[in-house]
This record gives C-alpha cells, structure tokens and sequence, in this order.
C-alpha cells in the first residue's frame, strides 16, 4: 500500500507538470481577438531586427545614388516619383535650414539630400569639443561639425550601414578631415565610451529606431556631465493610423517610427535627461507632404527640435 501510494503521488506530481506545460502551449499558440491580433513593429526581436534591416537596405540604396531625392520612401523604392527627384542634395538642405555656404563646404557626395532639419542650428559648437554623430550617413554634418571644433576637436560619425560607412571614409579621405571619425554600429549600442562626448547630434535618424527607450539611454550614456543633444527629427503630433505604423516603407522612410512629442519628452526624462525642449516646425508640413504624396501623414508628423541636458550630478 505504501508504494502504491508513494507512485500515485509521483504520477500526479508527473500529470500536473504536463499539464501545465500543454496550458503554456496552447496559450502561446492561441490567436487572440481584436487589435490583438495585428503585428506591432515592437512586439519582438524578430520583428525589431526586421525594422532594422528594412532601413539598413533603403539606406545602403540611398549611399549609392548621385541624386539627392529626400528621407521619403519614394527616394530609393518604386513608390513613384515626386518633386522631391527634380532637386539637388544642395537644394534640398537648404531648404531644410542650411545655408550654401554650408552645402558647399563638403565633398562632393557628402550630402545626400537627406535630413528633416539642421541640428547644426542649436548645437552651438566650439572647438575643442567632442562630438557624437548618431546615423551620419556619408558624413555631411559630420564635416560640417569638424569645421566649428576645429582640429583641437574630434567628431565621430556611427552608422550602421556599411555603404554609408565607406562612403563616409572616401568623403574624408577626399576632403583630408584629421579629426573625423567613422564607426560602424548601431545608435541602440554605441561604439563609444562612457562619458566621453560633449554634444551630440542628429539628423532624422532616431525616428527609424525601433527602440527609442535604448537610444537615449546610450545617448546619456556617452555623454559627459553637461553634455547636449542637437537633434533634428521627425515627431508625431497625432496617433499613426495603424497601416501606416505597420508599413516597413514608410518607417524607412521616417514617417511610421515618429513617437508622440509627450513620449519623447517622456523617454528623454525616463533616461535622466533634463532641459528638455521640442520645438515643432510648422512649416516641415510642405516638405513632408512631398516625401509622402497622398498619404496625408503631414497631418500626423513633424520635423521637430530636440535639445536636452545630462546634469552635471
């Protein structure tokens, strides 16, 4: 009698156990209801590397053209054409916030039209300093951010396409920047030390990460005690329609990954940031209605500023 039960207790401990397991089988393999059932772009690291590697081709095409067509999804893919083709890389920054004194300073094939802003503008460099380039593409505001810190300075230029990255090193061979460099990485794990950056810009690229939260917390990361950020980048001003989150394009194409301008201002406080200011620009509506064409996502989205402070304790 004991044994048998000593094996009754044994075989209910064995059942439970697999029944357990056949619940967390089922549960998993389940759909469920409602919007539920459709993927978000955040839901997991499948996914967030699907993201990722759908920008990393649209920009490793963009590295190859001798035009410049925008941050748009029609620069790069079979969308169509739109104004956005008829201009130069130069007429496109400049109509961005750069001015031709600026556009004229790098190499040719440096600027590639791409960009939503000028982070130069409120970065207010000075020689000697540090800076920290997040997406520098083929190094335009990289060049232009080794000029204002002079050759006592250093800037360096992460990017995690590897186009952009030997475009960006030919750039600086061709233009013989001493205090450039470029470093082949992603913003969401920087290839930099601790503590050891002054200011760091950006220009449109935080917007096509699909982890916003671990950006700033590098961004802090490297930053020294005081350190800026100088970013030009797309925010939402209104909830996404759901097909547009989910189009990989258009993410791409820094229209799908905009986070709310209150979340941002969350994120940036989240990771320790302070002096946080965003200031919308109004009239980004006219070109972004260009790189979206009849998408009506200039109803949603903004070219924004972004400007925050690591404390100093």
């Amino acid at each position: 009698m004991v044994r048998k039960s000593r094996m009754s207790k044994v075989d209910r401990q064995l059942l439970a156990s697999f029944l357990k397991v056949v619940r967390l089988y089922l549960r998993a393999a389940a759909p469920t209801s409602g919007r539920r059932t459709k993927k978000t772009m955040r839901t997991s690291e499948v996914e967030l590397n699907e993201v990722r590697q759908s920008v990393r081709n649209h920009y490793g095409k963009a590295a190859t053209r001798e035009s410049g067509c925008g941050c748009g999804p029609t620069c790069c893919s079979t969308l169509g054409q739109s104004p956005a083709h008829e201009q130069t890389p130069a007429s496109l920054s400049q109509a961005l916030g750069y001015s031709a004194a600026q556009t004229s300073a790098v190499p040719d094939g440096a600027n590639l039209g791409l960009g939503c802003g000028n982070p130069l503008a409120i970065a207010s460099l000075q020689p000697g300093q540090a800076v920290l380039d997040l997406g520098s593409g083929a190094g335009f505001d990289a060049f232009l951010a080794a000029r204002a810190v002079e050759p006592t300075g250093l800037v360096i230029g992460v990017d995690m396409t590897p186009e952009m990255i030997t475009k960006a090193r030919e750039n600086k061979a061709k233009g013989n920047y001493t205090n450039v460099e470029f470093r082949l990485g992603e913003i969401e794990n920087l290839p930099v030390a601790d503590s050891s950056v002054d200011v760091i810009i950006s220009n449109c690229v935080i917007n096509l990460s699909p982890d916003k939260p671990q950006v700033f917390r590098e961004a802090f990361r490297v930053l020294k005690p005081g350190g800026r950020l100088a970013i030009s980048d797309i925010l939402a001003t209104a909830p996404l329609p759901e097909d547009v989150r989910q189009d990989l394009e258009l993410h791409a194409g820094c229209g799908a990954g905009a986070s709310l301008i209150e979340d941002v201002k969350a994120l940036l406080a989240s990771a320790g940031f302070t002096d946080i200011r965003i200031n919308p620009k109004p009239q980004s509506r006219e070109f972004i209605g260009e790189w979206f064409p009849g998408r009506g996502i200039e109803d949603c989205i903004v070219s924004a500023t972004i400007e925050a402070v690591k404390p100093r304790s």
